[in-house]
């Protein structure tokens, strides 16, 4: 067996990312999964209910309780403590607010997944007005919370990180995904 295979199997190369590649392919993957829950809500609007609707309903929730909360707990965990250990101002004031962000991004998911989860399930059990402002506010929420990461937090946890405790810190993710899927199997 190769040894950069690990315990990966046979013919299967288990590469380790540099943990800000992961973490910038999860803003990207964000963009896509808030760009969906807003054609879901056009979609709504215009032609009501639909198979279409609810297989977007079912891709965003799952995105969103699983992969965005990952991404959080992996900032939480590797890229503030890391910005944290200047002394600079400005950094400590932008993560903590990024902390409080994580606080409502999670506040407002528990308020919207239950209208989206219902959509996804062909239940009438969803409001398209509440669906429509609270993904204005989830979607703007976001957008200032990965620009506030990208422009100013970001960089300074990878000043602060060498080459060799960001792929640690991309092992480290990927280990904590894989024992979470195992666990929900």
């Amino acid at each position: 067996m190769d040894k950069r295979e690990g315990n990966a199997g046979a013919g299967r190369k288990h590469v380790t990312r540099d943990g800000f590649e992961v973490l910038d392919q999860c803003h990207r993957d964000t963009l896509v999964a808030l760009e969906t829950m807003g054609n879901l809500v056009a979609l709504l609007e215009a032609e009501g209910d639909s198979d279409r609707v609810r297989e977007m309903a079912s891709d965003v929730v799952k995105f969103f309780s699983t992969t965005a909360r990952q991404h959080h707990e992996d900032e939480e965990r590797h890229v503030f403590p890391k910005a944290l250990l200047g002394s600079d101002d400005e950094i400590v004031q932008a993560v903590l607010r990024l902390q409080q962000d994580h606080n409502w991004l999670e506040e407002d998911w528990m308020e919207l997944s239950p209208h989206l989860r219902a959509l996804a399930a062909g239940h009438s059990l969803w409001d398209l007005a509440f669906l429509r402002e609270a993904t204005e506010v989830f979607t703007a929420l976001s957008h200032d919370h990965m620009a506030l990461e990208e422009s100013c937090v970001y960089p300074q946890a990878r000043a602060r990180l060498k080459a060799g405790e960001r792929h640690e810190m991309g092992r480290e993710m990927a280990a904590r995904r894989r024992a979470q899927r195992t666990a929900h199997c």
